[in-house]
């Protein structure tokens, strides 16, 4: 359902969260490590969520990225809507350009369900909802290793 950009944005930002304390800032190098992405596909996804100020960055020898308490606060949505936008939400589960009510795809009002759950979901969860999953161990954020 989300791109990959979209993904990995998700991961990022709930790794940032997990280890967001007072004065602490996490480097790239750390959070591609612990989410499985690629450093330079990472740091262009970091550099749309920091535009749409979802992080904060501090450049030089102590720098990296931090989440401030309001940032801590967003919905996950935030970020979906900064990387995916918000057609994710109204777009044909078959891909069909002209699908809505008049004229429904076969799976239309199903998929309307479902796409709405998810909705509500994202909504409904804060980026520091997840954060603390992770980091009381409750959640991952990369394979684990057999």
């Amino acid at each position: 359902m989300f791109s990959k950009s979209c993904e990995n944005a998700i991961r990022a930002i709930i790794y940032i969260a997990s280890e967001s304390k007072q004065d602490q800032k996490v480097g790239i190098v750390e959070i591609c490590e612990n989410i499985e992405a690629p450093q330079h596909y990472t740091a262009k996804i970091l550099q749309v969520l920091s535009r749409n100020k979802l992080v904060s960055s501090q450049k030089g020898i102590h720098g990296g990225f931090y989440l401030n308490r309001d940032q801590l606060r967003e919905p996950l949505i935030s970020v979906v809507n900064a990387i995916d936008g918000p057609s994710l939400f109204t777009g044909c589960g078959l891909g069909l350009k002209n699908c809505n009510e008049k004229e429904p795809c076969p799976i239309h009002d199903k998929f309307k369900c479902v796409r709405n759950g998810i909705k509500k979901m994202l909504e409904e969860t804060t980026i520091d909802e997840l954060g603390k999953k992770i980091k009381k161990g409750d959640s991952v954020l990369k394979s684990l290793k057999e």
